[in-house]
């Protein structure tokens, strides 16, 4: 995966997480309720925001964790079809050179 398209997904994330905290305390600065009752409501929301932000995460990481092990496969099976392809061009060499002596 691109640098890109990770910056990308980070910058997502940070702001759906930004957006979800913003919308939260202005929901619960304008709300008519004792401060008692706001600074609880405040609580549950901070709760609620870091779940999900915990929750995103995980899926992030999961899906990076994903990529890069498609990239190992990725790799591997191209490093074992290049030594492939050279033991048999090595072969045909050591052929051609038997049928020449």
């Amino acid at each position: 995966m691109s640098n890109e398209n990770s910056n990308s997904g980070f910058a997502f994330i940070a702001g759906l997480v930004v957006g979800a905290a913003v919308g939260a305390l202005a929901g619960l600065l304008f709300a008519p309720q004792t401060g008692e009752e706001t600074r609880k409501q405040l609580g549950e929301k901070t709760k609620e925001v870091t779940d999900e932000l915990l929750d995103k995460f995980d899926d992030f990481k999961e899906s990076m964790t994903d990529a890069f092990d498609d990239v190992k496969r990725g790799t591997a099976e191209t490093m074992e079809n290049v030594k492939k392809t050279t033991v048999d061009l090595l072969n045909e060499v050591k052929k051609s050179k038997t049928k020449e002596a």
